[in-house]
């Protein structure tokens, strides 16, 4: 869109200061200046945008009807987000991909409570993470990974190269180009992140009985009302109607993805929650604060006070009241909590089984040991990105199995948390201890081989009349019980 406003000024205070002149020259200039500025919105109205149209109408004809079929195409042409620089097929690399100031705007409430929340602070989160930067360009920047959920965080225009695409970030949920409300309002609009391996709030909502309520029956429900009158006909919670009541874009709860809270008031957890950091690398081995802690609090990731955490409860507590009595509504999320606890139980002992593989040297160093912030505590915050399988197993525990532990209480849904949380969790924990016990007794059988061996060489076990490897000698015995020690081993180990 052309920049009128600084005209405007100006020509109002050329006017002002033009005290000598005649008032029929100055009611002319007046008169210039409001001509001036119908022809200019004239340019940036209808007519601008049947320019984008006719050409768009023939290169990207669903763009069109898409945009046409919202409010916003009633309303706007194409140059109000994109600019009036790009006017023809010459002038593609000159038209601007709106950020969520663009929106903003128009819509400076909204985006200022974005601002405050967690979604805006997803792309700062997304490289918080150690090793986001050793992945593909395209799973990140390239928006074919992560970066196609965490593209939702406030970015500026800057740096994109050809990943441009997609930088605004309301459009996550208002997708472009209807920018429609009533689907921001439905479930779904949340399900494309909130699904799956590491977020499956999506499995847990919909099959609890408030998602199930949903499906059977939101299509009756009214969703061009907005959020704080939904209440009039939804029969059951939806995302929004608990994350962003009254419509508030400031989205954030009390554990958030890390399921930690910083100050913690439970001494039985205390000891428990320091290794779970640890393992976040937010401590060190001596739970001393590392340079991964700085960046969590801005980040978002993690509450670092109570008082914060309260807060953030205090809010939800509220809007589960609106629908269940206010001791329900307490009595159900604290249960959630004390799920999170015993998780962190059975976490956290898992996570000092591996730190002492780490410390006996039963497990090498690994490559990347510069990057490790907690050494000898694993990382799980490298994700996929581990050397053992050990480590794997504890990472998928930590990200798949404790998460659903204590988000699927929070979501009201008992399968979800038993049999995909807990369960797996337990079973998890048996292996890693399994695991545990093999890769010790392969030291210890390592170390006895390598004693044997020694011996042999230094001639210790030849006979006095200097043989050695034959039937009669100590050597050939040796290396005949080693055999059968590993043989018995291998067989052990296959049959569990």
């Amino acid at each position: 869109m052309i920049e009128i406003t600084g005209s405007i000024d100006y020509r109002i205070n050329e006017i002002t200061e033009a005290k000598n002149m005649k008032q029929h020259f100055a009611s002319a200039a007046v008169t210039s200046l409001v001509l001036s500025t119908l022809l200019i919105l004239a340019c940036t109205g209808p007519a601008a945008a049947s320019i984008c149209t006719d050409c768009h109408s023939e290169i990207t004809p669903e763009i069109v009807q898409d945009f046409q079929s919202g409010a916003m195409g009633n309303d706007f042409d194409c140059s109000r987000c994109h600019g009036s620089a790009h006017d023809s097929a010459d002038t593609v690399d000159l038209v601007k991909m709106p950020t969520h100031e663009t929106c903003g705007a128009c819509h400076a409430t909204q985006d200022a409570q974005y601002m405050d929340g967690k979604h805006s602070l997803a792309w700062t989160a997304f490289f918080v993470m150690p090793t986001t930067k050793d992945q593909p360009k395209e799973l990140m920047e390239g928006q074919k990974g992560c970066g196609g959920c965490h593209k939702i965080g406030a970015k500026n225009e800057t740096g994109w190269d050809e990943y441009h695409y997609g930088v605004v970030g309301c459009d996550n949920c208002h997708t472009r180009h209807s920018f429609s409300v009533e689907e921001a309002r439905r479930p779904e609009a949340c399900m494309t992140c909130h699904q799956g391996f590491d977020h499956a709030q999506w499995e847990m909502y919909s099959t609890s009985k408030h998602g199930v309520i949903y499906l059977t029956e939101g299509d009756d429900w009214d969703w061009n009302a907005p959020l704080s009158e939904a209440k009039a006909s939804y029969t059951s919670p939806t995302c929004q109607m608990c994350h962003m009541s009254d419509g508030d874009h400031n989205v954030i709860t009390s554990w958030g993805f890390l399921g930690v809270r910083v100050e913690e008031p439970n001494e039985e957890w205390t000891d428990d929650r320091v290794t779970v950091l640890k393992s976040y690398g937010v401590l060190d081995a001596d739970g001393n604060t590392t340079t991964r802690f700085d960046l969590i609090g801005p980040a978002k990731l993690a509450r670092l006070t109570m008082d914060e955490w309260n807060a953030s409860r205090e809010e939800m507590i509220a809007v589960c009241s609106d629908c269940h009595s206010e001791k329900f509504a307490r009595i159900s999320l604290e249960e959630g909590d004390q799920m999170l606890r015993e998780a962190d139980r059975v976490y956290a002992e898992s996570v000092e089984i591996v730190a002492a593989l780490h410390r006996d040297g039963i497990l090498p160093e690994p490559d990347y040991i510069d990057e490790l912030l907690s050494y000898p505590y694993p990382d799980v915050l490298r994700f996929y990105d581990q050397s053992q399988t050990i480590e794997e197993d504890l990472w998928v525990m930590w990200m798949k199995y404790r998460m659903r532990c204590f988000q699927s209480a929070f979501h009201t849904n008992a399968d979800q948390e038993q049999w995909y949380g807990w369960g797996p969790l337990k079973e998890t924990a048996v292996k890693i201890k399994s695991e545990d016990r093999s890769l010790r007794a392969e030291a210890e059988l390592a170390e006895a081989v390598g004693a044997e061996g020694m011996k042999e060489k230094t001639g210790t076990t030849r006979t006095a009349e200097g043989g050695a490897g034959t039937a009669e000698s100590p050597g050939f015995g040796a290396a005949l019980l080693v055999t059968a020690f590993v043989a018995l081993f291998v067989l052990l180990r296959r049959r569990g």
